[in-house]
């Protein structure tokens, strides 16, 4: 069954931003991740991304259905709770308690995960670091060890993803201000 009438990526974005939450179910949202597997990379993750941001963290109960998805089969439900929990911290929402568990799973499983996947566990990871001092030096410390986003050329005015250099710029940019 397909559930949008076209396949081109704009409308489905629209799609995301309009769709009757009321009709979101576990059934419905794997048929959207098959659905955006048939994207290209960059693609299929912003859907993924803007269907978390505007309709999966508006009710508690779709906010559990991601938070059940660390161990997912699917790439896209783990970027998702990977990418929840990051803005968790990112919005500056009080953080759940689970900090120290993150960030030892994080340690475990950043270099095995999908490249989609890593993105989302090394902005959580990013985020813990600027905001929580007590884990700053075990972030730093990650990115170092994983040498994720060490090379990647970002534009003039933009903070880079490499978690030595996230850290230092975002912490810097909020205590200068």
């Amino acid at each position: 069954m397909e559930l949008w009438s076209t396949k081109e990526f704009l409308p489905r974005l629209l799609a995301i931003l309009i769709m009757d939450k009321k009709l979101l179910s576990l059934d419905v949202l794997n048929m959207l991740d098959k659905d955006m597997q048939t994207h290209t990379f960059d693609e299929r993750n912003k859907l993924m991304d803007w269907l978390m941001a505007n309709q999966l963290t508006k009710d508690k109960k779709k906010i559990a259905w991601m938070e059940s998805w660390e161990n997912s089969p699917s790439a896209l439900q783990r970027r998702a709770f990977w990418y929840y929990q990051g803005r968790l911290r990112w919005t500056g929402r009080t953080p759940p308690d689970n900090t120290a568990y993150l960030l030892s799973a994080l340690e475990a499983n950043i270099t095995q995960e999908q490249p989609e996947v890593q993105w989302a566990m090394n902005f959580t990871a990013g985020w813990i670091g600027v905001y929580d001092e007590k884990y700053r030096a075990r972030c730093i410390k990650l990115g170092e060890k994983t040498g994720l986003y060490k090379d990647e050329k970002v534009a003039k005015g933009c903070t880079p993803s490499y978690l030595p250099e996230f850290i230092t710029i975002e912490v810097n940019k909020r205590h200068n201000n």
